[in-house]
């Protein structure tokens, strides 16, 4: 009699909880590179890089509606976003769906707040929180190895946003080494245009890069960041000797604005300053969190009236 009630109670519980959609949320982090070295073309079009990165505070919001049906929607409340197959968040949940071999309709919402196409990893960030979401959601059908799989196959940033923490990227960034960082202090500027990352390496100049530009073995560059990057919690300060990005010499010759925001951070007190990624965005890093209210002050006061976009924010 009791089996026949829990039974019972089970059909209940399915019908009426058949068309209830499910709605998971999920955040989804910047990153900084805090070192980007290029070390070489490949036969396939990418570049050999070595790199450290560190997740920040600053996220976007990424809302999943799953429901019986097929059909895969987007919204963003930032217009200039494509919200149709072009966007990494639709392909990321079109690859998950056919890897698992299931089909659902899902709804995506994206609250933006990274800037777009800013060396911050933003449209990959939510492409990755898209995979993990819908997992999650769905009761881990993909193992953590096919997911990665998955994420190397849209972006070469997607995989590092799957590991949730700091690391080490080698290869063409999908090789990855977790390393723990301290919680460094922030201030990044945004100078209000875009730069494409694709247009970052191919106007990077090789024989021009600060550092041995025959080096072949990047291993050697990726166990150095991991090396360094193992002493910083005791050491904090040795970050500055890290920050390099191969890429900010071409971007700044074609946007000089990013040296004035590099050399304004600077005078606020910042400990060091970098390019991010493909840019435009800069940070100083600061290894006092006291200081950067004031720094923040300083430079609000100092770049007034101008299209950017000031935000303090820590590394997790």
């Amino acid at each position: 009699m009791i089996a026949l009630k829990i039974k019972f109670l089970t059909l209940l519980y399915a019908i009426f909880s058949a068309n209830i959609p499910m709605k998971i949320k999920v955040l989804a982090p910047a990153k900084l590179n805090l070192s980007l070295r290029v070390i070489s073309r490949r036969e396939d079009g990418f570049h050999e890089i070595s790199s450290l990165m560190q997740p920040l505070t600053l996220s976007d919001l990424i809302t999943i509606t799953i429901d019986d049906g097929a059909g895969i929607t987007i919204t963003c409340d930032d217009p200039d976003i494509p919200i149709d197959g072009r966007n990494l968040v639709h392909k990321a949940a079109r690859a998950y769906l056919d890897v698992a071999g299931i089909e659902r309709k899902i709804h995506i919402h994206i609250e933006k707040n990274i800037p777009v196409a800013a060396g911050l990893g933003g449209g990959s960030s939510d492409g990755a929180s898209t995979l993990m979401g819908l997992n999650e959601a769905l009761g881990g059908l993909l193992g953590r190895a096919k997911l990665f799989e998955i994420a190397a196959d849209l972006g070469s940033d997607l995989p590092f946003f799957l590991m949730q923490s700091a690391a080490v990227a080698s290869g063409r960034g999908e090789l990855l080494r977790a390393v723990k960082l301290p919680e460094y202090s922030y201030i990044l500027i945004n100078p209000g245009f875009g730069v494409s990352a694709g247009w970052a390496y191919s106007n990077l100049t090789l024989t021009e890069t600060p550092h041995n530009i025959k080096i072949k073995d990047y291993e050697e560059s990726a166990e150095r960041l991991c090396y360094i990057g193992g002493l910083l919690l005791e050491r904090p300060s040795n970050v500055l000797d890290l920050l390099e990005n191969d890429l900010a010499l071409a971007v700044v010759a074609e946007h000089p604005e990013i040296a004035e925001l590099l050399l304004a951070l600077r005078k606020s007190g910042a400990d060091g300053v970098l390019m991010s990624g493909s840019g435009p965005t800069v940070f100083g890093l600061y290894l006092t969190r006291a200081r950067v209210d004031q720094a923040l002050a300083v430079l609000k006061k100092g770049l007034a009236g101008r299209n950017f976009r000031i935000i303090a924010v820590h590394g997790i």
